[in-house]
Parts: C-alpha cells; structure tokens; sequence
C-alpha cells in the first residue's frame, strides 16, 4: 500500500501566487471564458475548433501565409495549427498552394466554402465583441485598446 503524504501547508516562508490579482492569469481567464463564448456559437452548428476558427480569422485577413506565418501571426503551437489545417484542407475549407517564386513553401488561402463559413462566423464573433465591450463606455474602450496595444508591444 503506497504511503500516504499529508500536503505541506502554506507557510510564511511560502508566497502563494494570487491569481485572481495576477495579470496574465486574468487575461486568460478571460480569453478563454470570450472564446468559448464565441465558439459555443459555431462549434457544434459548423463542426469548426476554436484553433481551426482562429487559423481562417487569420487567414480571411492575411492570405497566402504559409502554416509558419500562421502560427506567428496567432501565437498558438505550430503542432495545434498544423493539425487545424489538415483538418481545413480535408473538408475543403482552406486552399494550400505552391508559392509562385518559392517552389518549397506552400501558401494558404481560404476556399469558397471557407468563405462562406468565414462570412457566417464573423458577424457571430463581432456580435459577442460588442456584448464584452458593452461593459465598457467610450473612453474605457479608448483606454483598453490604447493598453492592450502597449502590452502587446512590448510582449514579444
């Protein structure tokens, strides 16, 4: 029989990290809780991920980037957009080509029917934006952008 192990308690000579005061903990508590707002819109109506939605946001924004760019451009694992575009790719909702000038790099772009989801998706996620940021009155939205721009600056 394995021996039991009392946890250690917290002590003075112990500084738990409160999370619910720590910055990076509250962003994503909050990027997580808005996504999956969001996708609970789409998910079971379009058989569509969070990731695979992300990488045609991007995709509808930036086209022709190739797997890499895509990655950069949404800050998530290589692996997770690897397997969202296979999966895009398959059901015909994402277009991979050969780059014109650089025959070993391949460059992404959203299909028809990518748009047409794309075009479906879009209006729903701006619809929840606008719900978060009624929350906010005009100078509070100023200042979280005018914030969030300068985090983001400086956070690479």
């Amino acid at each position: 029989m394995p021996a039991k192990h009392k946890p250690a308690p917290a002590t003075a000579e112990h500084a738990p990290l409160q999370l619910e005061h720590f910055l990076p903990y509250r962003l994503s508590i909050l990027s997580n809780t808005t996504s999956q707002a969001i996708a609970d819109d789409y998910q079971s109506r379009f058989d569509l991920s969070v990731t695979e939605w992300r990488v045609m946001a991007v995709l509808g924004r930036y086209a022709g980037l190739s797997a890499r760019e895509v990655a950069e451009r949404t800050a998530m694992d290589k692996v997770a957009v690897s397997r969202a575009l296979a999966r895009l790719v398959a059901a015909g909702r994402v277009d991979r080509a050969t780059h014109a000038e650089d025959k070993r790099r391949s460059v992404l772009h959203l299909s028809a029917a990518g748009w047409a989801l794309h075009d479906e998706v879009a209006p729903m996620a701006r619809m929840r934006e606008r719900e978060l940021l009624t929350k906010l009155d005009a100078e509070e939205r100023a200042w979280l952008t005018r914030i969030l721009d300068k985090l983001l600056a400086g956070s690479g």
